[in-house]
């Protein structure tokens, strides 16, 4: 139980870094948003959370891919959530939705 409460502590932290960033055009927030993603992705409303800061994110950038992208991850993350995640996948659409991915060193202590 302890273990959910930090990561749940962690995806907060990594989605206010990216905020952060990303309102100083700082193109790390792309990163702490999929920190945010790993970690929040087994939750319905944080996996969302993550899904629209990266959409945020191809707004600000002007990406039409992650803009499309994201809009499609929205919808997935709403409907496949509480059934089945890749684990891992950093959410971006420079990844495959469905790639499972080994969690980031500095992220597996949160699992």
């Amino acid at each position: 139980m302890k273990l959910k409460k930090e990561r749940k502590i962690a995806f907060y932290d990594q989605l206010e870094k990216g905020k952060r960033l990303l309102h100083s055009n700082n193109n790390l927030a792309f990163y702490h948003f999929e920190n945010a993603h790993i970690l929040g992705q087994s939750h319905l409303l944080r996996h969302t959370l993550s899904h629209y800061w990266l959409l945020v994110w191809g707004i600000k950038t002007k990406s039409i891919k992650e803009i499309i992208g994201q809009f499609f991850r929205i919808i997935a993350s709403l409907l496949f959530t509480l059934f089945w995640v890749p684990k891992g996948n950093t959410g971006g659409t420079n990844i495959s939705a469905i790639k499972i991915i080994p969690i980031r060193k500095e992220l597996q202590k949160y699992f």
